[in-house]
Order: structure tokens, then C-alpha cells, then sequence
């Protein structure tokens, strides 16, 4: 997920006044602690040390465990201990982290037929637990359950679906067709050739997800194979006590000569869920628990403490999360589906009101963009400039708008998740904001597990429910303007569970330029359509950026090879955390 700036160049902080940027960085090797942003520089207390546990905790439950069936930034990190895909990316700090290496695979695919065909070559020996050998098959399989069987899988991207090549031969999946896919071959064991519609110049990065991690057919359980993966990677499942933990012990079965990125250091992974985040931010502090699941930052009151506290300070890492927090608007639900009252909302919500809302500057700088500005492809712009007196927004070009779309005084809904307190809040601000233009809206929040599946992501429920506002906050798949921009914008994105494009924006003119652009080897080229791509988006009044987002994370003194990587959205790196001694 993200490129560009490095995540160590990050700004001023809290209102206190105090500055992480301007910290020197830590140790990267021979285990110092470091400083504040440390990790964000290099890796904190590097060690090959074996033993212990290391504990997570989450706020919530996860959607699933399934690596086929996930679209969370901080379970496709966690689910490579335990599912290997074909490519990952090599722990490193800011975006160092986004260098793509051969994960299953023993290379980088081989582009042949313009861009069309990719094939890759799967590593020798590698095993599941249970001892069998990973074969192509067991990848084809993968990705045919997990983008093609999306009434029983549905929480992840489509791209696949989108882009083999005889998807339009009307494929309805493994579960109901027994033939398997035609443009997925598999010509040996260790082969696997991927037959596009068209060229897509960065399917290396594709083919990182966890989608194409193998699974064997006949060890598929379909939904209910989130509660024990067959492991490929460095740990597997032990037990799965649902909704309360998960633990993971070494995999017998893997072998460091198949793998060069793992190391397999502590003995047990104790995942503890359902964990307020208040509880998480002292036992983070009392070395109860060591990583932050989610990787979402501590909250607003442990915040407060750790940037006034010199010590606790040091321990701190403030990253640029490639990530935009937004209002998505719902270009399908009355009056939205009017571009005056969509540019009206876009006038009306008071960024900085938002941006104090979710933690100040800290949590990230106010955003006009739809790309966040570590990405390739960003341009600085504005359409929607905000003017203010003091503290107080000029409303003027937001009820002019308002005034021509002619909608009066309007009731809507506004949907965020409730285990998510500072998205609660920023809704709440939202609410404030749009009462003075006339437009009354109610809060309806969710817990994260069932945001995309049951809420927010499925497009009956927000037009029963008259949704016409909902809070989002988005990462890039893959660390272009393609992996960040497709999945939000591209009307055939558009799914009827597990949805993304919350706009439900499906304008023709941003489709084709996401197609060819993809299909581009050029890179400028592409970053320019990207840029292009933004601009239209925000012509279309689809979304309102809100802040640029950065995460406040508090570094556990307790865990070795820790490092903060823009491809999983400025979290620590969980391949190879361990306990230090």
C-alpha cells in the first residue's frame, strides 16, 4: 500500500507543541530502543532471539482469519505468518516496506503476450502442516474460491473476477463448478500462468495478497475455513476460541531454506480479541501485550499522556499511513445522486472541526485529495477551497449549492463503525456541520467485523436505510495509484456485499481511464492518469477527503524487529516480531 514520501518525514504533532519528526532515529541493529519515530527509520531492537509468546490485541473481532476472504490491512500482514502468497514485501521502514519480493513464488512472474499472460514458478518443498506439498493447483484453487464465490466469500477485492481472461464465460465459482477456471493454468506442480483480458503492468503486486494463498480443495471448509487455515507459513492455528483469541505455534512443517523472509522466532502468537482500546494502551505500556493488532494508533487520552512524557515519547512511532480518512457520499441516494448537493456537503463539512475530532494534526493533515500525498500519482490541489474567520467556516459557497440542488431541508443517515470511537466522533462533527445548510443526519454505527459485510458495503441496506453519508477510511491494495484508486472508484468495483466503492460511483470516464492505465508499462504515464483520475473523482464530488492520515503508535520496549512499513499502512511489520531477552 504506498509510496512516495518517506514515512520518517512527518510533521509537527499535537498541540502541546511537540515535534517526532525532528527526533534522531534509533538503533537499527544491536537492539537499541531507539527514540521517537525510531521505526519508522529502521528496525528497533533487531534480534534473532527464539522463544517466548508475543501477544496482540484487537478492539474488535476480525471479518476472518481466511486469507481469501479479508480486505483488513492488519490481516492481510498477520494472516503471512501463517499463508504464504505468491509475492510479499520485505519488512523495511516507511517505504522501504513496498519493495515487492518472491514470497511462494521463487521469482517474479514472467510477462509474456504484451502484458497478458504471467506465469510463476512456485518454490520446491514447500509443505502445508499436515506435511503434503503445496502445488499450483492448491493456488488456482485459491483464487478461484476467493474471487468467484462471493456469495459464500465476499469480504475480499474482485480484481481477479474483474480481469481473467474467461471470467465472461460466466464462472460461478468452485463451490457450484467443478470445471475450474480456463485462464488459470496449471501445467505442472510447480507452474501456475495467469491468462488476462488485458495487460496489467503491476500484477506483481496483485498477486501479493492473500488471494493467492494456496488452499487445498479438499481441505476446504468455504465460510467456515476461517477457523483453521492449513498453514504454508512460519505458524499455525492451535486453537480459535471465536471472538475472544487466537493462538498460532511454529509450523513444524516449514523450513527456512523455502523461505527467506520468515524467521520463526517466538514460540507462540497469542492474538486476545474484543479488547477495549483504552485496556490495549496500558497493557501496551505494561508489556501485557505487545502489538496493536489493528495498528490503528492509541487513542485520544493515552495520546495526550505519551507526548508529554519524554520516556514514554521515545517509544513512540508517528507514521504517514499512506491512508485518507473520508466521508464517502452515496451518489445512488436522493438528494446525493444531485452533483450541486454532493459539491454543497463538500463545502459544508468543517475539516479542521474533523481534524480536531480524530486527534489534531497528529492523526493526520487536512486533505482536498483523493490520493494521499505519499502516493505516486498525487497532485496538490483544491476544488473546494474552505475559507474561514478565526475558527468559524464561510458557508457561503456550501449553502449557494445547496440552494441550487434544491433539496430543502433533507434527513439523511451517516454510518461509521462503533468500536472505532474517533470515527464515532468525526461523524458526530459531521452531523454539526451539515445542520447549518439544512441537512439533519443520524448516526448508525457497526462493529468493524460486519461494516463491508452487513452495513456499510451492501447497497440495498444503505438505500433501505437512507444512507446517504459513510465514514471510510482507505488504504491502497498494493502500493500504486491503481492499487489505491480501483477498488474505490471503478464502477465495476461495485459488489452487492463486501463493497468498497461506497460512492457507488460508476462514471465512465474514470472506468476507462483505470483500465488503461493499468494496462500502460509506462510508470509516469500511469502515475499521470492516476492523477488525472483524482481529479475527476473530486469533479464528481464522490467522496470528501478529510485528513491525511498518520497513526500514533506506541512501540512495546518488549518485542525485537520492530519496524513501520507503508505497505500495511504504517503498522509495525508482523513477520518476524519476537521477545526480546
Amino acid at each position: 500500500m504506498r509510496r512516495s514520501v518517506p514515512v520518517a518525514a512527518v510533521a509537527a504533532i499535537t498541540s502541546a507543541g511537540l515535534l517526532l519528526a525532528g527526533c534522531s532515529g534509533g538503533k537499527d541493529s544491536a537492539g537499541g530502543s531507539g527514540e521517537a519515530n525510531a521505526a519508522t527509520k529502521g528496525v528497533v531492537n533487531a534480534s534473532n532471539a527464539k522463544g517466548g509468546t508475543v501477544t496482540y490485541a484487537l478492539s474488535d473481532a476480525p471479518e476472518s482469519f481466511d486469507p481469501g476472504n479479508t480486505y483488513y490491512a492488519f490481516i492481510y500482514n498477520f494472516s503471512r505468518l501463517y499463508a504464504r502468497p505468491l509475492t510479499t514485501f520485505k519488512p523495511g521502514p516507511g517505504a522501504k516496506g513496498n519493495e515487492l519480493a518472491p514470497d511462494l513464488a521463487e521469482s517474479m512472474g514472467k510477462s509474456s503476450d504484451g502484458g497478458k499472460t504471467w506465469t510463476y514458478k512456485l518454490r520446491k518443498g514447500v509443505k502445508y502442516e499436515d506435511g503434503t506439498e503445496v502445488t499450483s493447483q492448491d493456488v488456482k484453487y485459491a483464487v478461484e474460491r476467493s474471487n468467484f464465490a462471493r456469495d459464500t466469500l465476499s469480504l475480499g477485492p474482485n480484481y481477479f473476477q474483474q480481469f481473467l481472461k474467461d471470467n465472461d464465460g460466466g464462472y460461478k465459482g468452485p463451490y457450484k463448478d467443478k470445471a475450474g477456471l480456463k485462464s488459470i493454468e496449471t501445467p505442472d506442480p510447480q507452474t501456475v500462468v495467469f491468462h488476462l483480458k488485458k495487460p496489467f503492468a503491476e500484477f506483481d503486486y496483485l498477486v501479493s495478497a492473500p488471494q493467492t494463498a494456496p488452499v487445498p480443495q479438499a481441505k476446504d471448509k468455504g465460510a467456515d475455513y476461517t477457523k483453521a487455515v492449513l498453514s504454508t507459513g512460519s505458524y499455525k492455528f492451535q486453537s480459535y476460541d471465536e471472538g475472544k483469541q487466537l493462538t498460532l505455534v511454529r509450523n513444524p512443517q516449514w523450513s527456512a531454506k523455502t523461505d527467506p523472509l520468515r524467521k520463526q522466532l517466538p514460540d507462540k502468537i497469542v492474538l486476545n480479541l474484543k479488547v477495549a482500546q483504552s485496556t490495549i494502551d496500558k497493557d501496551l505500556q505494561s508489556g501485557n501485550t505487545m502489538v496493536d493488532l489493528a495498528g490503528r494508533g492509541v487513542d485520544g487520552q493515552t495520546q495526550a499522556q505519551l507526548t508529554t512524557d519524554p520516556k514514554e515519547k521515545a517509544n513512540t512511532d508517528n507514521a504517514l499511513g499512506q491512508r485518507l480518512v473520508y466521508t464517502a457520499i452515496n451518489t445512488k441516494v436522493k438528494p446525493f445522486d444531485k452533483l450541486e448537493c454532493r459539491k454543497a456537503v463538500e463545502y459544508a463539512i468543517d475539516k479542521k472541526a474533523v481534524q480536531t475530532s480524530l486527534g489534531g494534526p497528529i492523526r493526520g493533515d487536512v486533505a482536498s485529495t483523493v490520493l494521499p500525498t505519499d502516493i505516486d500519482g498525487y497532485q496538490k490541489y483544491d476544488l473546494y477551497p474552505q475559507k474561514y474567520t478565526g475558527d468559524k467556516l464561510d458557508l457561503a459557497d456550501a449553502k449557494k449549492h445547496w440552494a441550487a440542488c434544491g433539496a430543502g431541508k433533507t434527513t439523511t443517515t451517516i454510518l461509521a463503525r462503533n468500536d472505532r470511537q474517533d470515527e464515532v466522533d468525526a461523524a458526530t462533527s459531521i452531523i454539526e456541520s451539515l445542520k447549518k445548510i439544512g441537512v439533519t443526519a443520524k448516526i448508525q454505527s457497526y462493529p468493524t467485523s460486519k461494516y463491508f459485510s452487513d452495513y456499510a458495503g451492501v447497497p440495498k441496506f444503505n438505500k433501505k436505510n437512507n444512507v446517504g453519508l459513510i465514514m471510510m477510511q482507505w488504504g491502497s491494495d498494493f502500493p500504486t495509484g491503481y492499487g489505491y484508486l480501483q477498488q474505490i472508484l471503478n464502477g465495476k468495483a461495485i459488489s452487492q456485499s463486501g463493497n468498497t466503492n461506497l460512492s457507488e460511483l460508476d462514471d465512465p470516464a474514470i472506468n476507462k481511464l483505470l483500465d488503461s492505465a493499468i494496462a500502460n508499462p509506462d510508470k509516469a504515464a500511469r502515475e499521470k492518469a492516476y492523477a488525472e483520475i483524482d481529479k475527476k473523482t473530486m469533479e464528481q464530488a464522490a467522496l470528501v477527503p478529510l485528513t491525511y492520515f498518520k497513526v500514533l503508535m506506541y512501540r512495546s520496549p518488549k518485542a525485537t524487529n520492530l519496524v513501520s512499513t507503508s505497505a500495511f499502512s504504517g503498522q509495525y511489520d508482523y513477520l518476524n516480531i519476537g521477545v526480546k531477552k
